[in-house]
């Protein structure tokens, strides 16, 4: 049961960043959330500047690949949403895509962990992690309070 709940938090986070992604395909907004996250995951796990100087690089590979992978996907999802009273979906190629859109996500991180670990400690890589977490926790509940569009709801 934990680890259905786990992939439901994986399945909503990718569907909000393909949201996300389908309003910030502005450049410098994207930008904007690399750098908000890299300052959290820099304060949070405490690194150095000599850490800095070389996780920086390896996270924006990382960031940039796992948007790249977003952006593929999001249009083929849009499609495949697009005109749902006229025709339905074909469901075996969703879940095809979403299978492989995991195991796409999961090799990312596979390569961004291998890289991580010869620059850090294993308690700083543990902070940092952590930091990573709390980061999408955070996106998660910003999402589901504000919508992507929409603000402040009222209270």
């Amino acid at each position: 049961m934990k680890m259905m709940k786990y992939k439901l938090l994986g399945f909503l986070f990718m569907f909000s960043g393909i949201i996300y992604a389908s309003d910030a395909d502005n450049p410098s907004q994207i930008d904007e959330m690399h750098l908000q996250k890299w300052k959290i995951l820099v304060s949070e796990a405490q690194l150095t500047p000599k850490e800095i100087e070389l996780v920086q690089p390896v996270f924006m590979e990382y960031e940039n690949a796992v948007w790249a992978l977003h952006k593929k996907n999001r249009e083929f999802f849009k499609a495949a949403f697009k005109d749902l009273k006229k025709v339905k979906p074909n469901f075996a190629e969703l879940n095809d895509r979403y299978a492989n859109y995991d195991f796409q996500d999961a090799q990312l991180f596979k390569n961004y962990h291998s890289k991580l670990r010869k620059l850090l400690q294993p308690e700083t890589l543990f902070k940092y992690y952590h930091a990573e977490r709390e980061f999408k926790r955070k996106l998660l509940r910003d999402f589901h309070d504000h919508g992507p569009h929409d603000g402040p709801k009222p209270q």
